[in-house]
């Protein structure tokens, strides 16, 4: 199966090796995975910004840039989430339309695509420890993902995973919130920590990485001994 990789900026520039340990799972998975180059972003911050002139430009690039794929993959359920539920309002009655709503369809998160369209959740990885995991706002009410990534952790060898108190609750980060609103994005990330801190796990996992940048940034401030991992990470160790 072909598989085209969509590697969000932040991860492009910050995280390089999510998106190789990606690749690693999905050509174990047997995927032909494709990367093109030319790629740039998904729109989601400029839209966000309220920008939409501007967002729609770069979301059209993504749509030329990806319109032959079968299946778009990405290491983020953010960018998905933006990609599924609001390239079709951007392109509404436009030439883009059709071309838009196809590529919604077929752009997928990262645990989402190995179990529920490739029907794998056992990768033979290995990661002896404590890990809690937090639901992403873009994962659980975007994108509809809350079993997946459990159900990969769970194939993971030597792996406990130790549910944290509100797990489903925002970590603060919000792409331009953290920003526009610091003193109250940062109070956020530090309950979040709180709560992982209370569970003797050493790691935190999730599917997005922008999540678990601002809660690593805050972890470090306060010099909290939790640690903060990608599933794609975790799936790719050990083998």
């Amino acid at each position: 199966m072909e598989v085209h990789l969509f590697i969000p900026c932040f991860v492009d520039q910050l995280y390089p090796q999510t998106g190789f340990n990606m690749v690693k799972v999905l050509e174990k998975a047997g995927c032909q995975v494709v990367y093109n180059p030319q790629q740039t972003c998904c729109g989601q911050p400029a839209f966000n910004a309220g920008f939409w002139g501007e967002a729609k430009e770069v979301c059209t690039k993504f749509v030329k840039d990806f319109e032959q794929a079968r299946y778009i993959v990405a290491p983020s359920a953010s960018c998905v989430g933006f990609i599924r539920n609001y390239y079709k309002t951007i392109f509404d009655n436009s030439a883009y339309s059709s071309p838009a709503k196809k590529i919604s369809e077929k752009t997928f998160e990262f645990s989402d695509f190995l179990v529920n369209v490739l029907g794998q959740d056992d990768f033979g990885a290995s990661f002896p420890h404590m890990v809690t995991y937090h639901d992403s706002c873009a994962a659980l009410r975007e994108c509809k993902i809350k079993t997946e990534p459990r159900r990969l952790l769970s194939k993971v060898r030597g792996l406990t995973l130790i549910e944290m108190a509100e797990n489903e609750t925002c970590c603060g980060f919000g792409g331009t919130f953290a920003v526009k609103f610091e003193p109250i994005s940062v109070a956020m990330a530090q309950q979040k920590i709180n709560h992982a801190e209370a569970t003797p796990a050493d790691y935190m996992v999730s599917t997005d990485l922008s999540c678990l940048m601002h809660i690593e940034g805050c972890a470090r401030h306060r010099d909290s001994s939790i640690q903060t991992i990608h599933l794609a990470d975790v799936l790719a160790s050990g083998w």
